[in-house]
């Protein structure tokens, strides 16, 4: 796993040597993006991204991309997401064709790699809702990429999703948008934000370092939810 991350990252550079929240802060404060504050009941951090936030005129996909990759930097860290993994819910609403054509087969290729093999993070569920027609031809050209098990987790729940999410996430983990009873999902999308600023050394230093080890300053530590504070190398 750790020769496949390594190997993902040579090959993929514009999208893992810039690990800055602050390059995509217009997009960041659009509330594309959060992981929502309470996992799941099996223990798996929630994601959620809302791709009708994106404007493909404004952000390539390739900068769309290096928000999760930041995300996923920063949450492998924790030892409880290390063992359970996450699940990611992709909101389509609003997918144009303007996104469509962002999607290319070399993308496509390196989404399927980070969700197999390449990333130190296990997905455990991926959840599209409000998926249109014309999102399928994008669909069928990633999923024969992904491993039997990964095509396995993917669960597709269209417009009236409220009711079928709820089979798979308990009410007080998700936000009212989405059926459930948590906080509201712009709140939560502006507090991954900070804590994505407030990582914005650290994520730098991963980016420099993508094959060894790294050491955390101090002022530069990651805060788990836990209240474990990360300060020793860290190896991927």
């Amino acid at each position: 796993l750790l020769l496949n991350y390594q190997r993902w990252r040579r090959e993929s550079p514009e999208i893992s040597r810039c690990l800055s929240p602050s390059s995509v802060l217009g997009l960041l404060n659009t509330t594309y993006h959060a992981v929502l504050p309470q996992r799941d009941h099996s223990g798996s951090r929630v994601l959620i991204y809302r791709i009708g936030q994106w404007d493909p005129k404004d952000w390539l996909a390739f900068q769309v991309f290096s928000v999760s990759l930041m995300t996923s930097e920063i949450i492998s860290m924790e030892t409880e997401t290390q063992m359970q993994g996450l699940k990611a819910i992709f909101d389509l609403q609003g997918w144009s064709l303007g996104h469509a054509l962002q999607v290319n087969p070399s993308l496509a290729r390196k989404i399927s790699s980070v969700l197999s093999d390449s990333f130190p993070l296990k997905v455990r569920g991926i959840h599209l809702v409000n998926e249109p027609m014309f999102f399928r031809p994008v669909f069928a050209m990633i999923r024969p990429l992904l491993p039997d098990k990964i095509r396995k987790r993917i669960h597709m729940h269209g417009a009236d999703f409220q009711d079928t999410l709820s089979d798979f996430f308990s009410p007080s983990v998700l936000p009212p948008e989405y059926g459930g009873e948590g906080p509201g999902i712009e709140g939560v999308c502006q507090a991954w934000t900070n804590q994505l600023l407030q990582s914005e050394k650290l994520l730098q230093q991963i980016a420099n370092h993508p094959t060894g080890d790294i050491t955390i300053p101090p002022e530069d530590c990651w805060i788990s939810e836990s209240g474990g504070v990360h300060t020793k190398k860290i190896r991927k």
